[in-house]
């Protein structure tokens, strides 16, 4: 049995039209999701290192080290996915985003093809640099001029073709037709967007010019839960200072096109494998490291514990699994679960370091525990699936969300007295798994926090994710 991991950056899990939203148009993952799709899937931390070290090995960011995006950071110790199925006779290939550190660190590939968004840790242009540099592109991967951290939009300004997307999809494809016939292969295939810079083709942009306003529905607790979030945030403007309507409307449209282009390039990856009869013993999965706010609460980009950001689409499809035909699975899911779900269906050993759970098994979690960052600008999360907990160690702040009657996480019931005992069983689960500092945050058996800082004047430092010409090469080394 083969298998085909696909990774994206930035999509969230509600952002599916078989999720039931209402404009998005993912056609090709709708057709995935009617073998299986999990609806309460998280990113346990919510940002690009941490989660990616997750699902390659399995383990919680707890055991693996980071919670907070350490991007020079070694992989761990402990068994890879890529590394197990490699052991277990599989071709094994990555395509696009690896994120890792040392960069070029094959973490048990035998095959990476890298795309790494402008990083050049040391290792100079990536493959996909080196790959415009031979079509006469040399350096002009970022001479759109947008950012990696900002959402203002353009669109792509070289021929289709040099869109990263399509470039990942054509390496993927080149990889299934030049595989090795006398080994089943693990190809991994991670798309750098929906990540900024939001530089979608301009076919797909105007397939959303159209879309209506999304509506904006006022929270409960905003004025009591901003200086709190305001640490998090505390070095950059607010999406308010930045983005006018007519800005916030276009960042969707172009984030939505981002979205569609993805969809469709895995048609290409889908026929590839029917072309190569391998289609029908090939196991399929698709998800994200973590996803985007994208101006719901008035937020932006990732590191909180909100649906828009921690909530992750997972999809299992195939012949393989078909047996799941239909099915939504609504059980607590992280993406920890990925390698010993894959490894099971591979027929391998799940190695005794792996922290996640099987995914097509019986087993099932309680409870489910997040973390990002550290000190003031630490958040961590409980949740058992409907009740959410979100902390924030500053100030002492509490929230607490019913995700079935109030999904878009509106009202703070943190204090209502009806949900005390579900606020003490969660606020119990989060005391029992701080850790590396966080104690500090408990006092007789009680979350007590540390003062709030408030923030000085904010300023717009996303600037410093801009990339420039890239020919010659840079020198430094930016993440």
């Amino acid at each position: 049995m083969h298998v085909l991991l696909i990774n994206t950056d930035h999509w969230p899990g509600y952002l599916l039209g078989c999720g039931g939203h209402p404009l998005i148009r993912t056609p090709a993952l709708d057709a995935m999701a009617r073998s299986g799709r999990y609806t309460r899937c998280y990113s346990t931390c919510p940002v690009c290192i941490p989660a990616r070290r997750s699902l390659m090995t399995g383990l919680s960011p707890a055991t693996h080290g980071d919670r907070v995006y350490s991007d020079h950071m070694p992989m761990p110790t402990a068994p890879t996915l890529a590394g197990v199925l490699a052991a277990g006779g599989y071709q094994t290939v990555a395509v696009g985003k690896l994120h890792v550190y040392p960069q070029r660190n094959r973490i048990g590939f035998h095959e990476v093809i890298l795309s790494e968004e402008g990083r050049n840790l040391g290792v100079g242009l990536d493959d996909y640099e080196l790959w415009l540099a031979d079509q006469g592109f040399a350096g002009q991967a970022y001479a759109h001029g947008m950012s990696n951290n900002q959402y203002y939009v353009r669109p792509w300004h070289l021929p289709e073709q040099a869109h990263p997307t399509n470039w990942a999809t054509r390496e993927a494809v080149r990889q299934i037709r030049r595989r090795d016939p006398t080994r089943p292969l693990f190809l991994y295939v991670s798309y750098v967007h929906p990540h900024p810079p939001l530089v979608p083709l301009q076919t797909y942009l105007d397939g959303y010019r159209a879309i209506p306003d999304e509506p904006v529905i006022a929270d409960d607790w905003q004025a009591d839960g901003v200086a709190a979030i305001d640490v998090l945030q505390r070095d950059t403007a607010g999406p308010q200072a930045l983005y006018d309507g007519q800005d916030r409307k276009l960042a969707v449209q172009a984030f939505y096109a981002l979205c569609t282009h993805i969809d469709h390039q895995i048609r290409l990856l889908l026929g590839s494998l029917r072309e190569e009869n391998m289609l029908d013993d090939t196991l399929i999965l698709f998800t994200s490291d973590h996803g985007d706010m994208l101006f719901q609460h008035d937020m932006l980009g990732k590191r909180v514990f909100y649906e828009q950001a921690a909530s992750v689409p997972l999809l299992i499809s195939g012949t393989p699994v078909n047996a799941l035909a239909g099915r939504c699975d609504d059980r607590l899911a992280c993406l920890e679960d990925i390698m010993p779900t894959i490894l099971k269906r591979c027929g391998l050993a799940v190695p005794d370091s792996v922290e996640g759970l099987d995914l097509l098994g019986s087993q099932r979690r309680g409870k489910l525990f997040g973390e990002i960052s550290e000190g003031l600008a630490a958040t961590r999360m409980a949740t058992d699936g409907r009740y959410k907990l979100i902390y924030y160690p500053s100030g002492n702040h509490v929230q607490l969300f019913d995700l079935a009657e109030d999904p878009g996480e509106h009202r703070n019931l943190a204090d209502v007295p009806a949900y005390s005992s579900i606020l003490r069983q969660l606020t119990d689960f989060l005391i029992a798994n701080l850790h590396g500092g966080d104690e500090v945050f408990v006092s007789d058996g009680r979350l007590a926090g540390q003062a709030a800082t408030q923030p000085g004047k904010r300023q717009d430092i996303q600037l410093g994710g801009q990339r420039g010409y890239r020919w010659p090469p840079p020198t430094s080394q930016p993440s």
